[in-house]
């Protein structure tokens, strides 16, 4: 009975060669991660999917405040007038801003939206706090939500409201802007690589894909199982626009008024749509271990049995001292059908206690990443599980290189660019030009994109992929969500 409830159980995911969309929404739903919300491309995150998105947070917020970051909070209603301060800015959010036009019944003089970032507003503020050199740097960051009324939409990767950290930065002096987002920058990679065991590429945005207003846009891109990639993360150099849009100055030592160098920077919930599609497999999730809501299940066997429950719950309180710990008793499911709900739950340790393991003084232990099945003594549990969850990581991490390393390919010709991006899609190195006509043909003609300029060039040729002309930049192209 318990294989057939197995087999069902595995039944309600598609496989992720057969249709990797969805599989994707599959996993997402079946899961209990998210559910769909009556306010179109809005998802309900519920408190599994939640439990990941406050793992990252923790990762991030520790590393954030250790470099001197403090949390705060702005308002949700920007006015209209803010977003047209800043031209750059105003074009390349507008099609995507909800508004608020009233407040009860009376219609507003003045039209708010619901902020899609919040570089406007915080600006504002900063211009009132800035006065001299002594208030700078002035390092802070808000946890919140947005809203973005995309036109299409797939829970985590792009949703019309998402939650995210957005950081925003103003100091004396450009420098300083600039080691600030590349020190940005480097934490993102920290909580990819170190986090959510997901490699990513560093490096810069072109003129056409940097963020709206910026100087510079770095970020970082990751390749997704199906070999398309996601913008993991941004870290935008604002220069000094926002500054003289919004009056940013402050009196420098040498007593001259000066307009202040800002950066502003996030990650969001589309780190959650990263774990799934780099770590997913046809049994579900697959949870980075560091940030998993859940690092352990404890399932006993035969618990009506003397001493097993007893037991299994005085393992589970040694436990939870170092890790997180849940305990699986309930009696209305067999043992199988519990196997298969974590699995596709993607707990990285899976513990069964039974009366022969009690006999025995160990613990049978399955890990979620290679589903490798075997026993493990009782007495030093807390070492073993430590050694074990960091060997997860590093499986996991070194899986994920290995499939970016066999979808990323090197060419300089166009026509083979395309049958790549046709038939095996993945990252392709490639020289480019730096002309945007090109870089609009590109996606014009294949719907790739050019993802980043990496910080670690390559010389692969001396002609651009799409015109044929001179190139001296090497830049990674790509399919992305």
């Amino acid at each position: 009975m318990a294989g057939k409830k197995q087999q069902e159980f595995v039944k309600e995911i598609t496989p992720m060669e057969e249709d990797f969309s969805r599989w994707y929404t599959d996993v997402v739903l079946r899961t209990d991660m998210v559910d769909y919300a009556p306010v179109r491309g809005c998802m309900v995150i519920k408190p599994y999917g939640y439990g990941v998105w406050e793992g990252i947070q923790r990762v991030t917020d520790s590393r954030l405040k250790a470099t001197g970051h403090k949390n705060a909070y702005f308002p949700l209603l920007i006015p209209e007038s803010y977003l047209k301060k800043e031209a750059k800015h105003f074009e390349g959010f507008a099609p995507e801003v909800l508004w608020v036009t009233h407040g009860g019944n009376e219609e507003l003089t003045e039209r708010l939206f619901i902020r899609p970032t919040s570089e406007t507003i915080v600006c504002d503020m900063y211009s009132k706090w800035v006065q001299s050199y002594r208030d700078l740097p002035l390092l802070i960051n808000q946890w919140c939500n947005v809203v973005r009324w995309e036109k299409t939409t797939r829970p985590f990767l792009r949703t019309a409201e998402f939650l995210w950290q957005e950081g925003h930065t103003v100091h004396a002096e450009e420098e300083e802007a600039q080691e600030e987002t590349m020190k940005i920058l480097e934490i993102y990679r920290q909580v990819a690589e170190d986090e959510l065991a997901i490699p990513v590429i560093l490096g810069e945005k072109s003129e056409r894909e940097k963020f709206a207003g910026a100087l510079k846009t770095y970020a970082m891109e990751a390749m997704m199982h199906d070999g398309k990639a996601l913008q993991a993360g941004t870290s935008h150099n604002l220069g000094q626009h926002f500054s003289r849009m919004f009056d940013i100055k402050y009196l420098d030592r040498d007593g001259v008024l000066k307009y202040a160098w800002s950066t502003s920077w996030g990650i969001s919930t589309r780190l959650i749509g990263g774990i799934i599609m780099v770590h997913g497999d046809n049994r579900g999730l697959v949870v980075p271990p560091r940030i998993a809501p859940i690092q352990v299940v404890i399932i006993p066997i035969a618990f009506h049995k003397e001493g097993v429950l007893d037991k299994a719950k005085e393992i589970k309180e040694g436990l939870e001292k170092s890790f997180r710990v849940e305990m699986d008793d309930r009696d209305t499911y067999s043992p199988g059908w519990k196997f298969n709900e974590w699995e596709m739950k993607g707990v990285p340790i899976r513990m069964e206690i039974g009366p022969r393991d009690i006999e025995n003084n160990q613990v049978t232990i399955v890990r979620r990443d290679t589903l490798e099945k075997f026993t493990a003594s009782m007495d030093n549990l807390t070492g073993t599980i430590s050694g074990l969850l960091d060997d997860i990581h590093d499986t996991m991490f070194n899986k994920a290189l290995k499939n970016r390393e066999e979808k990323t390919y090197t060419t300089t010709d166009y026509e083979e660019f395309k049958r790549i991006m046709h038939e095996t899609p993945g990252f392709v190195k490639t020289m480019w030009c730096g002309s945007g006509e090109c870089e609009d043909k590109l996606k014009e003609e294949t719907g790739a994109t050019i993802r980043c300029i990496p910080f670690e060039q390559e010389h692969i040729g001396d002609k651009c992929l799409i015109c044929g002309g001179k190139a001296e930049t090497m830049v990674y192209v790509a399919k992305a969500y």
